[in-house]
C-alpha cells in the first residue's frame, strides 16, 4: 500500500513473527534484480524489492531457505564502530495479497566501502586515497577467504564471484558483501542456484555448464584468482605474454580453458608470465596452491585452506626496510622494491630512447624539409645513373673479355690441361657459380640488370664462350666429341 509516498509491506522473520514495514527513499536503482530502499520502521536495515514479480513463489523459496541457514557471519566492532560483513536477508516481504516482493537485509554504509576492483591498482588507490600497505591487500584476500569459507559450511555458493561484486572497508579491509539472493543457496528441500556467472572467473571444467549447475569449484578457482591478484598488483593469473607473434591472441577465459596458467612452478607452453609479476617472490607453499587452483588435474585447495595459509603468511610477514609500506615472505628479499626497481629502469630507457634524435641516410629528421628531401633525391637518381653508367662499361668488358678468352688462355694450354677433363670442368663450375652470385648482386644495385631476360643472357654468354675455350684448349673438334659421344 502506497500512502503519503511511504510504501508498507509485510515482513516475516525468521523466527516466524510478522512487523509492518514503512518504506521510504530509494536509496540505490540497483541492478537487474531489484532496487534498495530506505526501511523507516528499522533505520539498521534497508529493502530489496524485486523488479520481476513473476518470480513470487521461487523468490520466496530461497529466501525462506536462506533464513533458516544462515552463515556464521556477524557484525565486527573495531574501534567502537560496528562493520556489517554480509548484507544477508532478515525478512521476507510481502504485499497485502501475499505475493513476495523482497526482503528486509542489514544497511551496510556503501560510502565507507570500495569494491576490491580499486585495490588492485595503484593509480586507482592514489585518486581514491586508499593505503598503500601492501598488507591490507593480504589481510583483504584474508577477509574474502573467510567469508567464502563460512558460506561453504553452510553449504551455499557465491558462484559470480568477482573483484567487482566483493566490497572492503576502507579502514580496515573487512569484507562488505551485498546481493546475496543471487548466490547459490542450499534449501531443506533441494539447492536454489544462482542466475549469472562472469567471464574471466569461470573454472575451466566450467566451460560446458550453465551456472545453474555450478557450485563449489566454481567459488574455489575464482578465489584462488582474486587472491592471485590482490597479491599480484592485479595482475589476472591467466594474463601473459605470448611466446610466438604467430600464435593467435586468447581471451583470458580461452587461455582459462586450455589451462595456460603463466605463473607455475613449470612454464607455460603459451605464455610467459606479465613483465611486472612478482610471483617469484611469493612463498613457496603460495605458488604450490595456485598450481594446484590453475593445473590441469589438481586439486584445488578450499577457501578454508586459503584462510589458513593466508593467516601463515600474516605471521611470517618481513617488514622492508626501504619502504614502510612493503613487506615481503621469503629470504628473496621485497618483491615489491624488485618490481618497482624493473618499472623505473624501463622507463628510464625509454626516455632515453625517445631522446635520441631520428636519423634518416645520416641525418635528424627534424632536418629534414621538403628542400633536403628533394635535394637528397636528386642525389641518390645521380648517384643510380652513375651505377649504371659503370655497369654498362664493365657488361661491355665483360662480353668481350668471354669473346677472347679462349685468346687469353692459349700461352698456358699445357699447364691447364695437363690437370685433365676432370679438373678444368670442376673450375668452370665454380667461375660460373662465381658468376651467378655477382649476377644476384647486381640485382640488387643496378636497375637495369633487374631485367631477367638480360641476365640470362649474360649468363649464357659465358657458359657458351668458356665450353668453346674448353674445346679450343683440349684441341676437341665437334666431329671428335660427337665420335666420343
Amino acid at each position: 500500500m502506497n500512502e503519503n509516498g511511504f510504501l508498507y509491506y509485510n515482513a516475516i522473520y525468521a523466527d516466524g513473527h510478522f512487523e509492518k514495514e514503512k518504506l521510504g527513499n530509494v536509496l540505490n536503482k540497483g541492478g537487474a534484480a531489484g532496487k534498495i530502499l530506505q526501511d523507516i520502521s528499522h533505520p539498521n536495515l534497508v529493502a530489496k524489492i524485486f523488479h520481476d514479480r513473476n518470480k513470487s513463489y521461487t523468490n520466496r523459496q530461497k529466501l525462506e531457505a536462506m533464513l533458516h541457514n544462515r552463515p556464521n557471519i556477524p557484525p565486527i566492532v573495531y574501534d567502537d564502530k560496528t562493520y556489517v560483513q554480509i548484507a544477508w536477508p532478515e525478512a521476507v516481504l510481502e504485499d497485502d495479497e501475499g505475493f513476495c516482493v523482497g526482503y528486509l537485509m542489514p544497511l551496510i554504509n556503501t560510502d565507507e566501502a570500495v569494491s576490491l576492483d580499486h585495490l588492485m591498482q595503484k593509480a586507482v588507490r592514489r585518486k581514491l586515497g586508499l593505503s598503500e600497505s601492501y598488507a591490507n591487500r593480504l589481510y583483504a584476500a584474508y577477509n574474502v577467504a573467510s567469508m567464502v569459507a563460512a558460506l561453504h559450511r553452510c553449504g551455499h555458493y557465491i558462484v559470480d564471484l568477482k573483484p567487482a561484486n566483493v566490497s572492503v572497508y576502507k579502514e580496515n579491509m573487512l569484507v562488505a558483501m551485498f546481493d546475496c539472493d543471487g548466490f547459490s543457496i542450499k534449501g531443506e528441500n533441494g539447492r536454489y542456484p544462482s542466475e549469472f556467472v562472469s567471464e574471466e572467473y569461470i573454472y575451466p571444467e566450467g566451460m560446458e555448464q550453465s551456472c545453474e549447475e555450478m557450485g563449489e569449484e566454481q567459488d574455489k578457482f575464482a578465489l584462488a584468482v582474486i587472491i592471485f591478484k590482490l597479491l599480484n598488483n592485479g595482475i589476472h593469473p591467466f594474463s601473459g605474454t605470448p611466446r610466438k607473434n604467430t600464435d593467435e591472441m586468447l581471451t583470458i577465459q580461452a587461455r582459462i580453458e586450455k589451462y595456460h596458467y603463466a605463473y607455475g612452478l613449470w612454464p607455460d607452453s603459451y605464455q610467459a608470465p606479465h613483465p611486472y609479476s612478482m610471483h617469484e617472490y611469493f612463498d613457496k607453499k603460495t605458488l604450490e596452491m595456485f598450481d594446484r587452483a590453475f593445473l590441469k588435474g589438481q586439486k584445488r585447495p578450499t577457501a578454508k585452506q586459503w584462510q589458513e595459509h593466508l593467516e601463515y603468511l600474516f605471521k611470517n610477514l618481513k617488514s622492508c626496510k626501504k619502504n614502510p609500506d612493503h613487506v615481503y615472505f621469503t629470504s628473496k628479499g621485497c618483491g615489491l622494491c624488485a618490481i618497482e626497481e624493473k618499472f623505473k629502469q624501463n622507463i628510464a630507457a625509454v626516455k632515453e630512447e625517445k631522446a635520441m634524435p631520428v636519423k634518416i641516410r645520416g641525418m635528424e629528421l627534424s632536418e629534414l624539409s621538403q628542400e633536403t628531401n628533394d635535394r637528397l633525391k636528386r642525389e641518390q637518381e645521380q648517384k643510380q645513373v652513375r651505377i649504371n653508367k659503370i655497369a654498362i662499361v664493365g657488361i661491355a668488358a665483360y662480353l668481350l673479355f668471354f669473346a677472347v678468352l679462349s685468346f687469353i688462355l692459349r700461352p698456358l694450354q699445357s699447364i691447364i690441361t695437363a690437370g685433365g677433363y676432370g679438373a678444368q670442368i670442376l673450375f668452370m663450375v665454380l667461375i660460373i657459380k662465381g658468376l651467378f652470385m655477382a649476377a644476384d648482386y647486381g640485382k640488387k644495385h643496378v636497375t637495369f640488370l633487374q631485367n631477367e631476360d638480360l641476365l640470362n643472357m649474360l649468363k649464357f654468354y659465358a657458359i657458351i664462350t668458356m665450353g668453346a675455350s674448353f674445346f679450343l684448349l683440349n684441341d676437341i673438334s665437334l666431329i671428335d666429341f660427337m665420335l666420343a659421344k
